[in-house]
């Protein structure tokens, strides 16, 4: 760091400096040794080693355990400005465009936090709307200097955009110091749009993603290709698809060709939109949807004959935290223990986690485990993780979070 900077110095100690170096861009309140200056709470901050060697630049927050989340460790940045931010927006919207193609990039996440440069930001598309997270102060101060900037990139590029729709209604929110809600961004010079839904295509199978009430921005985009992989062995097969929240998977099922597919979830309103979505695509005619408790449905469908030969198992994620991290593996191995002991041999098993504190490693050995205490063995078809356009940043372990695997049971 060769001249002088403008912002307050936050020295680190070496734990936080291997962490910066290995390239994760947090540093927790436990790895600050000084701050000089004042900096205030979403400002920016120089990040310094204890010997004074420069590591980057970020947001500083001291309502949060992460007190900086870094943008840039290249000097010559100048995050302060619109150009460094446009610059980032416009690499993210190319990478979606190569990654994802046309169609799909209607559809998709364009902005993934740290694995695009943007601490504590997610932004999705849906056709026309962007449904924006913000879970980190920096960011809720830039944030109608940042978002307005990618629908002009959008619109330049031929993107028809009719606003953006704040979803900052999560708890994690509160962590970071700032208060909970929802609603639309007014754009500069635009009126609010109307309604909190829009129509979307995925696998040729047509939604209706309410935005405003739907689980985080309002359908999850992570799982499409996945679903793929299920509709392509679904064929004549009965299939149970279980925590179905709007029906994604068990509608690619069905799209498929299988012979019947009942989709089960605990919340009377995602069976709803299950079935209202199966009407929509025409799929009413095999596919059934239940409000029941998976880790009770299992267990009693143990009780009558075989009737599935495909289970799907898509729960949400048991754990956010290390510290309950043994309980969360007891209920992924509790769930795919009864779906291997429900399957003939020759069924067909895809079972995920989307809960980076449930690593590929812990995951796969409860797989063991519980296929050797129901007695059979696994032939893996795929392994797979997450769509590109929630790309995984290496060094940085919180992307690398969905873990997908599909078997035959043997």
């Amino acid at each position: 760091m060769k001249a002088a900077r403008p912002y307050p110095i936050v020295t680190i100690t070496p734990k936080g400096e291997r962490a910066i170096v290995d390239g994760h861009p947090w540093v927790y309140e436990g790895e600050v040794v000084s701050i000089s200056g004042t900096p205030e709470d979403g400002s920016l901050v120089d990040v310094v080693s204890k010997k004074g060697s420069w590591l980057g630049c970020g947001f500083y927050n001291s309502a949060s355990k992460i007190r900086v989340r870094l943008v840039t460790r290249n000097a010559n940045d100048d995050p302060a400005g619109d150009a460094f931010w446009e610059r980032r927006l416009r690499y993210a919207w190319d990478y979606r465009k190569t990654v994802m193609g046309e169609a799909d990039s209607r559809c998709c996440r364009i902005i993934f936090g740290e694995a695009d440069g943007f601490p504590g930001l997610t932004v999705d598309r849906f056709e026309r709307v962007l449904v924006a997270q913000v879970l980190s102060l920096g960011m809720e101060r830039i944030k109608e200097r940042v978002l307005p900037l990618l629908v002009r990139i959008l619109r330049e590029d031929g993107q028809v955009i009719r606003g953006v729709y704040e979803r900052n209604d999560a708890a994690l929110r509160t962590l970071e110091g700032m208060a909970q809600g929802k609603g639309w961004l007014v754009l500069p010079g635009e009126a609010a749009p109307e309604g909190t839904a829009e129509d979307i295509t995925e696998n040729g199978i047509r939604y209706t993603v309410d935005f405003e009430n739907g689980q985080k921005t309002g359908f999850f985009l992570d799982q499409k290709y996945n679903r793929l992989a299920v509709a392509k062995l679904a064929k004549g097969r009965t299939v149970l698809d279980c925590f179905t929240h709007t029906g994604s998977f068990a509608l690619n099922a069905a799209k498929g060709g299988a012979k019947r597919v009942t989709a089960v979830d605990v919340s009377q309103f995602a069976v709803d939109c299950a079935a209202e979505n199966a009407r929509k695509n025409g799929l009413d005619g095999v596919m059934d949807c239940v409000c029941a408790n998976v880790f009770d449905l299992l267990p009693q469908l143990a009780e009558q004959p075989r009737k599935y030969d495909f289970i799907i198992l898509d729960p949400p994620a048991f754990t956010k935290s290390r510290r309950t991290i043994h309980n969360a593996m007891t209920g992924y191995k509790e769930i795919n223990y009864r779906a291997m002991k429900l399957l003939p041999r020759g069924g067909y098993l895809a079972t995920c986690s989307c809960s980076h504190f449930a690593s590929e490693a812990l995951f796969i050995k409860m797989l063991r485990d519980a296929a050797r205490d129901a007695g059979v063995q696994l032939r893996q078809i795929e392994a797979r993780q997450q769509c590109a356009d929630h790309p995984i940043l290496w060094g940085v372990e919180e992307t690398n979070y969905l873990k997908f695997f599909i078997f035959q049971v043997v």
